[in-house]
């Protein structure tokens, strides 16, 4: 290991499976938080944003960094094997300090879905900030979900993002040690 890069999950096998599970979770009832454990990143990743990282990117998967989180890059690639995208339209995966623009990344098509990008984006927290009504697949009732740190016009944004159904990108969002997703299901609205 390079000098300067810190280890990756304490546990790889058992810390890995938890945090899969809790993105599953997350993705199947929108808005839920769940909290993670096991890894001690680097500058700037959060808890939440390093181990989704290490469960879900690994040497198949292209990873768009945005400029501010690139200083992790290093560590990224020695414990993920992630090759770089230089291009958004090329990821895969993207991580990003704050919502990147949604319209330059692979939405995926009618006939691909799955080829869409899921965007992991760090926030400062995921309570405490404007109150969103999350609506969809997986949710009974309605689910409030108030993060920290999403543009005012978040709901116009995630309109025209579900909009592109089935295609359409997935958010999981992370903030400290926790964790929630926005699948492209899901709709959004000011609560």
């Amino acid at each position: 290991m390079s000098a300067g890069l810190t280890a990756g999950f304490a546990d790889p096998v058992d810390s890995a499976q938890r945090c899969f599970r809790s993105v599953l979770d997350a993705m199947s009832r929108p808005g839920r938080i769940a909290t993670v454990a096991g890894v001690v990143p680097p500058a700037p990743l959060c808890v939440a944003s390093a181990a989704v990282l290490l469960t879900l990117i690994d040497h198949e998967t292209p990873l768009w960094l945005a400029p501010e989180a690139w200083r992790a890059r290093e560590w990224i690639a020695f414990h993920c094997g992630a090759p770089s995208a230089e291009d958004p339209a090329n990821a895969a995966f993207a991580l990003s300090l704050g919502l990147p623009d949604l319209t330059r990344f692979p939405a995926g098509t009618h006939e691909g879905p799955e080829i869409s990008a899921t965007i992991v984006v760090q926030l400062p927290a995921l309570t405490g900030g404007s109150a969103l009504r999350l609506r969809g697949p997986g949710l009974k009732n309605s689910a409030i979900l108030a993060p920290i740190g999403l543009p005012p016009d978040f709901p116009a944004i995630w309109r025209r993002n579900r909009g592109l159904f089935p295609a359409g990108i997935d958010l999981i969002l992370c903030a400290g040690a926790d964790l929630a997703a926005l699948p492209r299901t899901v709709s959004v609205e000011e609560a």
